[in-house]
């Protein structure tokens, strides 16, 4: 018998088709935060719900994280249920609350149009709540965060695998690996075989089911977090390291841990990293002894690993140019010094600093600057000009900063009007 937070996945409809975006003031003048109910967001095939926390100390351009609930839960006990928006009230950015209402109250990780990109189901409700939040309350489309836990949990690695280019980072508790409730016999979705650990691949089979929901896709992928009990009765944890498997597999990074922590980041916890060539972690990955199913998780762990913690600071008409960017003390100026030439100043920690180019696909198109700074300060001047000397505009490109392999991202897709 599946227990009150069992992650079985039922589809809360499967209806597909486009309705147009509808436009709705979210949150009156004057008025405290609080969660409220957005209508008439968009695209919503699978019938979901959508809540929004705006903190009174919200960003101009703020992050967005999305958090789901788990199977038979709902969106008002997520948000009162976890730390989420005491932090949002601390960092300043909104959290999105998708509500299931079906009968079992599930999302769907087990469809087919579930676990394909722009397949419909309930991920495409949620892509458009997050659209919704980018247009109407000035969202970061650059800072786009998912986590969830049990059938939430299953949701974030659904959302990851099928929508790789809309977020930076994930994290999943009590949850198994993309596409493993793909064939569920019950009809609700439910997969027994995968939630006892009947179900396992090798890293790279699991990886070709994220692959394959996006083909041809190329751009940066999520950087994964797991969390999962040890004593999990429901969805077993063989399947934790089925998902360590996948998504190391996806994320280009060997099975083999980087670094593995006792009493991290909590007592009886053991955490293992899995970073790359740069030091970054795309993996982490936190086991639980003794925990159940319900492990107990630190959300200022998760907003830690997502980055949310850090400040982003913008300036000018456009909101989304950025003037300054803030990392662990890295303060990063960029300014315009000539037609086409882009002089990026660096105060930071000594140690490597590396700046990519991406364009609005998440391809990689440059390195722009890596270099090594002993004193903390480095100043870098681009001309604007890709590898094979073609011109790239400043219009269409995103910058993602590495400081000591401390990945930021800073949006420049209006970083210099007029150019």
């Amino acid at each position: 018998m599946k227990q009150p937070f069992s992650a079985a996945a039922r589809g809360c409809c499967s209806v597909l088709g486009e309705a147009a975006l509808f436009l709705l003031l979210l949150v009156p003048p004057g008025d405290s935060a609080s969660l409220r109910e957005i209508t008439n967001f968009g695209d919503n095939p699978g019938n979901l719900k959508m809540f929004l926390y705006v903190p009174d100390n919200v960003k101009p351009h703020p992050a967005i994280l999305v958090g789901l609930h788990w199977c038979h839960g709902t969106a008002q006990a997520y948000y009162n249920g976890n730390q989420y928006r005491s932090l949002a009230d601390k960092y300043g950015f909104v959290v999105i609350y998708p509500g299931c209402y079906s009968s079992d109250s599930c999302f769907d990780v087990h469809s087919q149009e579930a676990l394909t990109h722009n397949g419909g189901s309930d991920p495409l409700g949620i892509i458009s709540m997050i659209r919704y939040v980018i247009k109407n309350n000035n969202g970061d489309s650059t800072r786009v965060f998912v986590t969830g836990h049990s059938g939430g949990g299953m949701m974030t690695n659904v959302m990851a695998g099928s929508y790789p280019g809309v977020f930076n980072a994930a994290s999943g508790s009590a949850t198994v690996p993309f596409a493993c409730f793909a064939g569920g016999t019950s009809p609700d979705g439910w997969n027994d075989d995968c939630a006892r650990g009947k179900v396992t691949k090798t890293p790279q089979e699991w990886g070709d089911l994220v692959r394959k929901a996006y083909p041809g896709y190329s751009g940066p992928r999520p950087r994964m977090q797991l969390w999962h009990g040890a004593n999990d009765d429901i969805l077993y944890p063989v399947n934790f390291q089925e998902a360590i498997e996948q998504w190391t597999n996806v994320l280009g990074v060997s099975q083999t841990p980087s670094t593995t922590e006792s009493n991290k980041p909590l007592a009886s916890y053991t955490r293992t990293r899995y970073t790359d060539n740069s030091g970054t972690v795309m993996v982490e990955a936190i086991k639980g002894l003794n925990q159940s199913h319900n492990i107990t998780i630190s959300e200022a762990e998760v907003v830690a690993f997502f980055g949310l913690d850090k400040t982003v600071e913008v300036d000018g008409n456009d909101s989304r140019r950025i003037s300054r960017y803030q990392l662990s003390g890295t303060s990063l100026a960029l300014r315009r010094t000539a037609p086409g030439i882009y002089c990026f100043t660096l105060a930071s920690p000594p140690g490597r600093i590396a700046i990519d180019l991406y364009d609005l696909n998440g391809a990689n198109v440059a390195t722009i600057a890596e270099t090594y700074s002993t004193n903390g300060n480095a100043e870098i001047v681009w001309d604007g000009s890709t590898p094979d000397r073609a011109s790239f505009p400043a219009a269409a490109c995103i910058l993602l900063i590495k400081v000591n392999g401390s990945s930021a991202g800073a949006c420049c897709r209006a970083l210099f009007p007029g150019k």
